[in-house]
Order: structure tokens, then C-alpha cells, then sequence
């Protein structure tokens, strides 16, 4: 989201329900706010359009599909030139095993998170997708033990 929006707290009540159900249906949503489920639509088609809401996700266990390793890879470039960084953002997130990429300030510049079979696989990864890049000029990757999901951020008000 990149402008500041105005929500009341109808529109803050349906986005903490949809964060503790994000299938809840219009019915629901609904009798859990207070309001028909026809306004329900109305401001759930709003909040998107918005871009409060960016999307419905579904949330893979990928050691129930046998992909039982997980990592957070630090990439950090060798210069911060434009197009380098556009051409590095527009292809690691495509890359296989991605989950999530994050393009930071501070002592790295990106944070990818993938999963992978097994520790080859991730050495791989390495070579094959993150050094091909000339700009990459250092990476530090952590194996990830476990992975457990916040409460998410949902304000309790505005």
C-alpha cells in the first residue's frame, strides 16, 4: 500500500477476521461485524481496490510435498546500480524454490527465503541462480529449524 487510506472500524474488524480466517465467507463475515453480507462485498472489493488487501494466499507445508528444507539466503550486491537492482528484483522471485524475497536497507540488500530437497539443493541454488548474477558479490545462507507465522499486523484502530 503505498498511500495512506482511511478505514474505519468496520473496515479494521473485517481485516482482523479475515486475518483469523481468510476463508470466512460473506455470511460470516458478516454476523462476526455486525453488517449484510452485501456491505461485506462492497468493502472487501473496496480494501482491494485500495491495496490494503493484496491478495488471498494459500499457505503450503512443503514437508507435507517432501521438501523438507527451508532457508533464508542474505544476498548483497556489488554496486547499487538501477539496473542491476531491477533486473536482480524482476527475476529472483521467479526463481524455483522462492517463498518470499525481500529487497532491504542495511548491511545486505536482499533476504530470500526458499525451500529446497536438501542442503545440495540449496548449494545449488546458490550457483546456479544467485552467482550467475555479476552484481551479487557476497551471499550468507541460514537453514531455517522451523517456522512458525506471527499473529500478523492488523491495527486494533487508526
Amino acid at each position: 500500500m503505498s498511500q495512506n487510506v482511511s478505514l474505519d472500524g468496520t473496515d479494521l474488524r473485517l481485516l482482523q477476521e479475515l486475518n483469523a480466517d481468510a476463508r470466512a465467507s460473506g455470511a460470516v463475515l458478516a454476523a462476526a461485524v455486525g453488517i449484510s453480507e452485501s456491505t461485506v462485498s462492497l468493502r472487501l472489493k473496496r480494501l482491494r481496490s485500495l491495496g490494503v488487501i493484496r491478495g488471498f494466499n494459500i499457505d503450503v507445508d512443503p514437508t507435507a510435498l517432501g521438501v523438507g528444507l527451508q532457508a533464508l539466503i542474505s544476498i548483497r550486491l556489488a554496486k547499487h546500480d538501477r539496473t542491476e537492482i531491477d533486473a536482480f528484483t524482476a527475476a529472483a522471485p521467479k526463481f524455483p524454490g522462492v517463498v518470499r524475497m525481500y529487497h532491504m536497507a542495511g548491511a545486505d540488500d536482499y533476504l530470500l527465503h526458499i525451500v529446497a530437497a536438501d542442503t545440495a539443493a540449496v548449494q545449488s541454488f546458490v550457483l546456479d541462480y544467485l552467482t550467475r548474477y555479476p552484481a551479487v558479490a557476497h551471499t550468507r545462507t541460514n537453514l531455517i529449524y522451523r517456522v512458525e507465522d506471527g499473529s500478523a499486523w492488523i491495527p486494533d484502530e487508526l
